[in-house]
């Protein structure tokens, strides 16, 4: 009997989502559904939640519920990672702090200032985590959700010799909305997208196998719908020729290009039909606004006022870990090592590369080198994202602030001094999470 573990199972819509798709295998049907977070509340609506599941379908398998991490890894086949470290009291400064300094945040969550700091929070307890799956299970396969997407892999991956990828939705999500913009059914789609996480590029984006890029170009130009649907990645694509994964709100922070004046946060970053342009207010009160109401959201889906179809949706997940348990070989976009898949990023970076998985384990695809106009933006947020890693490993605070002096937007608008500046303010706003953070000295 196959064992999936989930860790931060009080994740519910994700939780709901992915039991569903995996229960719609035959292979996994029967699946034992361990769950584990340190929420007690959220915990057990996510238990109640993945048994009505079972039982709306029948299926034979079976939903265990535990507070204990080492129970809940034991013997597991995968484990699905997605947690938080730290709430909306800690996190608000990634975004509040850079403010205060001109830097304009939109998500926060990946990369910058605000990245760095959630990074440094969460490594040492994605380590914790991995080191009790080496310990509980260490044949399984280890997939992880949360963000900042690279720098967790990247840190485990380094630290680990477990079989770890990171998934995010950010490559299919994209391709099916350039299929939609074009006309095409997806699945006449094909395409190679590389690079890393949330800044990955489409190589090869082909409709029947015919290069659908001057569809893509004309679509873009000439309907301002299309446009207006993705500002930033819109302009990035017209000047650098090649289509970039994640959103526009992402990828404002990702550069210099956009969010470094407020003339150009208005113009580019502001009125975006297809994404939130908000800034840090939105973005905490939404979130603050999910805390409240998430028991009246569960209540009326118990209640049946919430429809929700057993029909197997596209979480890259489910597919996963079917076929590592034996199904049919899938065929995604994972985080892995650079053990020369891209020739133009150093070696062992984390990248975001095709990748086969079948019963043997994943199986990335060499993609070469990227075209030079997207590599320059790679390399750049690789080598930030490796001296975060290599503080979070150690502790420099240094190595902090040389992270943030080398991310684009924060270069782009602050002196050496401000950021070193600003960096102690967050190391201080930080010093319950990050204790062995000594002060930089100014």
């Amino acid at each position: 009997m196959t064992k999936i573990t989930f860790i931060g199972a009080g994740s519910l819509g994700f939780t709901r989502t992915l039991v569903r798709d995996l229960l719609t295998f035959p292979l996994l049907e029967g699946a034992t559904l361990a769950l584990m977070d340190i929420d007690a509340e959220r915990l057990e609506f996510a238990q109640k939640s993945v048994q009505r599941i079972i039982d709306m379908g029948n299926y034979p398998a079976r939903v265990e519920a535990t507070m204990d991490r080492a129970e809940a890894l034991k013997d597991a086949d995968a484990v699905l990672c997605t947690i938080l470290a730290g709430g909306v009291d800690v996190w608000q400064h990634d975004i509040l702090i850079p403010k205060k300094y001109g830097i304009d945040t939109n998500v926060g969550d990946t990369r910058g200032p605000s990245g760095v700091f959630r990074a440094l929070r969460t490594i040492p307890v994605m380590l914790d985590i991995i080191k009790d799956a080496e310990r509980q299970c260490p044949d399984a396969i280890f997939l992880n959700y949360t963000n900042p997407m690279a720098m967790l892999c990247r840190a485990m991956q380094r630290e680990s010799f477990m079989r770890i990828t990171g998934l995010c939705h950010s490559v299919q999500g994209t391709a099916m909305m350039l299929a939609d913009w074009i006309g095409a059914p997806f699945e006449e789609i094909t395409y190679t997208c590389a690079g890393i996480n949330h800044m990955a590029w489409y190589l090869k984006y082909e409709w029947n196998r015919k290069d659908a890029y001057p569809l893509i170009h004309k679509a873009v130009t000439e309907r301002p719908e299309v446009y207006n649907e993705e500002q930033v990645r819109n302009e990035m694509f017209l000047h650098l020729g090649y289509y970039v994964t994640e959103s526009s709100g992402h990828n404002s922070e990702y550069n210099w290009w956009f969010r470094k004046r407020p003339d150009l946060i208005e113009k580019y970053c502001t009125h975006g039909t297809g994404w939130n342009p908000g800034e840090y207010a939105y973005i905490l009160k939404e979130y603050s606004k999910r805390e409240d109401t998430w028991k009246d959201e569960v209540k009326a889906w118990f209640d049946g006022d919430r429809p929700f179809s057993l029909a197997r949706g596209h979480e890259y997940a489910a597919y996963i870990i079917n076929a590592w348990m034996g199904g049919d070989i899938f065929y995604f976009n994972g985080n892995v090592p650079n053990t020369g898949l891209i020739t133009n990023l150093p070696e062992d970076v984390c990248v975001e590369v095709p990748v086969f998985v079948d019963k043997a384990g994943f199986h990335a695809v060499p993609v070469g080198a990227l075209p030079p106009q997207c590599v320059a933006l790679n390399h750049v947020s690789v080598m930030v994202e490796e001296m975060a890693v290599e503080a979070a490993l150690t502790g420099d605070p240094e190595l902090v602030y040389l992270a943030c002096a080398y991310d684009p937007l924060s270069a782009a608008v602050l002196s050496l001094a401000e950021i070193k500046q600003m960096v102690n303010e967050m190391l201080a706003q930080n010093r319950d999470y990050l204790p062995h953070f000594k002060r930089l000295e100014v």
